[in-house]
């Protein structure tokens, strides 16, 4: 059941939560999947990160709170090098970019796709060197074409004719020969939300491969021959647990790097099939691990290379929620408790759709436990809240907490790491939280918290 504007989601009512939600035995036990690697719970009886008490975080940083688990993260860009050693590894800047994690993905070794000019300029900013960077975006403005080809971008990906018109015009103003990949729609909607599919042919992204605008498209850059066609792009969605979508998508954007040879003699050296991989947000998910992602595409790639009598090109993934979705929980203060007539347990925390709007836009599921404490008090299913004046204003939406849950108690839920921070807003006027990366034990502050005096700076009026 999708949330409706109203968002209450009153439909889902009583106390028992929906069907994969199990009474846990231990109501203060965590699920490892869930959380980041150093996540812990302490002998006083609350979550430690790396070594640091959250009590500890919240004196310091205040909350809400995003902690992400520093070494966590950089594991998780290890795991996908070690899994794709001969794979492009671009990390998806849209699920959180800040100078910091640039710098972290960067010292990893791998690559940075970034959609804006905003996240262009973060990476630039952090020092990303701009031949590993690629350019994503549906309506990419010739200011941010400008920047990226003055930069020098690894790689841009090509979205639309006007696109193609206004980087070439700018190449033969420059004198300089960006490389280029053609994002292709291949018809494949991913098992997922309707808004995050983004390979079904009615959406903004991509050319068309059943009308044919994706060969056009590539015929059009081959044969004005100042823009370097280095390849095709596929992007099927996201949060994907089955590999099933990129088997077909691989064979539909392979047969057409097959017509472009037979076209234009012509074979294409690189494919990225996107990214999309999902997580564990709750115990009804069940990722694959990177090793296991690689092997299936890999297998999918090299034989519909064989069927096509094609090369195998150089591939390359775009993750970006697999790297640090799982490395970071967002932190709250409980400010109410609130029983309505035996229907449901409301607990209101200081933060909200503002912080994390995935629940109320995408009707996303989040699990969360009390961090402040362990408790002996018996499981309550519970409703996790936030405080804007928005009746679907709801983090997590079935969860079971001890009953003793009180105002003061600080509650913290993983997973947080992608689309959170990144899509968070001032609703209410509510300043967004900070950021901060935790390792070894020390806690440093990599995105401050905003201010009241900050949303004034912006109110000219």
């Amino acid at each position: 059941m999708r949330a409706h504007e109203a968002g209450a989601l009153h439909g889902e009512i009583g106390t028992r939560g929906p069907a994969w939600l199990r009474t846990p035995v231990d109501v203060n036990a965590l699920v490892p999947e869930l959380w980041p690697r150093n996540v812990r719970r302490g002998a006083d009886g609350a979550l430690a990160v790396a070594g640091l008490s959250v009590r500890d975080l919240a004196t310091e940083f205040g909350t809400p709170v995003y902690v992400l688990d520093e070494d966590d993260l950089r594991s998780r860009c290890r795991d996908f090098r070690a899994a794709f050693p001969d794979v492009d590894v671009y990390y998806a800047g849209k699920a959180f970019l800040c100078r910091a994690v640039v710098r972290m993905i960067d010292e990893e070794g791998l690559h940075l796709d970034v959609c804006s000019g905003g996240e262009l300029a973060v990476a630039l900013a952090a020092g990303m060197p701009a031949e590993r960077i690629g350019f994503h975006g549906n309506n990419k403005s010739l200011s941010e074409l400008t920047r990226a080809v003055d930069a020098g971008v690894g790689r841009i990906i090509v979205d639309s004719f006007a696109e193609i018109d206004r980087l070439t015009a700018l190449a033969r103003e420059r004198g300089v020969r960006p490389r280029v990949l053609v994002r292709v729609t291949v018809g494949v909607e991913a098992h997922t939300h309707e808004f995050i599919a983004t390979a079904h042919e009615d959406q903004k992204f991509g050319f068309s491969l059943a009308g044919g605008a994706a060969a056009a498209a590539a015929f059009k850059i081959l044969d004005e021959d100042v823009l370097e066609l280095r390849g095709l792009h596929s992007h099927i969605g996201s949060q994907i647990f089955d590999a099933s979508g990129f088997e077909v998508s691989a064979r539909r954007v392979l047969a057409l790097q097959a017509q472009i040879r037979d076209a234009r003699g012509v074979e294409l050296p690189e494919l990225d099939l996107g990214g999309g991989f999902g997580i564990a947000y709750t115990t009804q998910d069940d990722p694959a691990a990177p090793h296991d992602l690689a092997k299936r595409l890999r297998k999918i790639v090299d034989s519909e290379c064989g069927a096509e009598r094609l090369a195998v090109p150089q591939l390359s993934i775009e993750p970006g929620r697999a790297i640090v979705g799982p490395a970071m929980f967002t932190l709250y203060d409980v400010g109410t408790v609130k029983d309505v007539d035996g229907i449901r347990t409301y607990v209101s925390v200081d933060g909200g759709m503002s912080d994390n709007i995935r629940t109320a836009l995408y009707d996303a599921s989040y699990s969360a436990t009390l961090a402040s404490r362990a408790s002996a008090a018996e499981p309550m299913l519970a409703r996790v809240v936030g405080k804007h004046c928005e009746s679907g204003d709801i983090v997590v939406k079935d969860e079971f907490l001890p009953a003793d849950v009180q105002p003061g108690d600080l509650v913290a839920v993983p997973g947080t790491g992608a689309y959170c921070r990144s899509m968070a807003s001032n609703y209410n006027h509510v300043p967004r939280p900070p950021v901060v990366a935790v390792r070894d034990g020390q806690a440093r502050l990599i995105v401050r918290r905003e201010t009241e005096e900050d949303l004034l700076a912006l109110d000219v009026g």
